[in-house]
C-alpha cells in the first residue's frame, strides 16, 4: 500500500516534467495569478538567503517579439506559450541583506542577534566576492527557482519547458535589463499544452552513483 501511494504521488508531481513545445496560444495567464505562481516559486532554497532570482515576464506582443531572435531553436514555445519567464540572477543582491533579514527579525523569524552576527560576517565576504562567484551562485539559485517554477506551475494546472538556448549575450539589453547586474540563467515557458510531449530515458541509479 505505502510502495503504491509514492508511486502515484511521484508520477502526479512528475507529469510536469514533460517538456511542452507548443501551447494553446489563447490560454493567457492573469497577472495576479502569474504574482502568486512567482510567490510560491521563490520557497526555493537559496544560498545565505540572498534570493538572486529576478523574473521577467515575457508576455506581450512586444516583449515576444523582442525575444524572438534571441531564443535559437524555441521559436515555437515563444510563439504560443502564455508567457516566457526569463530567470536572471543579481550580482548584487547583498544589497538586499538588510530587507531579507530586518523584516524576518521584524516577523520573529531570527533573532536580532543572529541578523547582526549574519550580516557582520556575509558583508565583507561578498564585497570581496569575484563576478564570477556571484554567477555561480546566481546560477545555482536560479536554477533552483526554475525547477520549483516548473513544479508549481504543474500545481496549478499549467505546463513548462526549460530553455537554457538562447542568446545570454543579448537578451539583457532586449529587455531593458542591466546587463552588467543581471546574468541570465534561463527561460521557462509557461501555458497549457497543445500537445502531450514526449516522455525521455532517465539512465538509471545504478549507472549515475558511485557509494563510498
Amino acid at each position: 500500500m505505502e510502495n503504491t501511494y509514492k508511486e502515484n504521488n511521484f508520477d502526479t508531481i512528475m507529469k510536469g516534467r514533460r517538456s511542452i513545445r507548443h501551447y494553446d496560444p489563447t490560454v493567457k495567464i492573469k497577472r495576479e495569478e502569474m504574482e502568486q505562481i512567482i510567490n510560491d516559486t521563490v520557497k526555493a532554497p537559496s544560498s545565505v538567503n540572498m534570493q538572486p532570482w529576478r523574473f521577467t515576464v515575457v508576455e506581450s506582443d512586444e516583449g515576444k517579439e523582442a525575444l524572438a531572435p534571441l531564443v535559437r531553436f524555441n521559436k515555437l514555445q515563444n510563439e504560443t506559450s502564455a508567457a516566457m519567464i526569463v530567470i536572471f540572477g543579481d550580482l548584487n543582491s547583498f544589497e538586499h541583506a538588510e530587507k531579507i533579514y530586518g523584516t524576518a527579525v521584524e516577523q520573529n523569524l531570527m533573532p536580532q542577534e543572529v541578523k547582526d552576527r549574519q550580516l557582520e560576517v556575509l558583508s565583507p565576504l561578498f564585497e570581496q566576492m569575484s563576478t564570477e562567484d556571484k554567477k555561480e551562485m546566481a546560477i545555482i539559485d536560479g536554477a533552483l527557482a526554475g525547477m520549483n517554477l516548473m513544479l508549481v506551475a504543474r500545481a496549478y494546472g499549467y505546463d513548462t519547458n526549460p530553455i537554457g538556448g538562447f542568446e545570454r549575450e543579448k537578451i539583457a539589453e532586449a529587455l531593458g535589463v542591466d546587463k552588467e547586474r543581471y546574468y541570465p540563467v534561463m527561460i521557462v515557458s509557461i501555458g497549457k499544452a497543445n500537445e502531450e510531449g514526449y516522455p525521455s530515458y532517465r539512465l538509471p541509479a545504478t549507472d549515475i552513483t558511485t557509494w563510498k
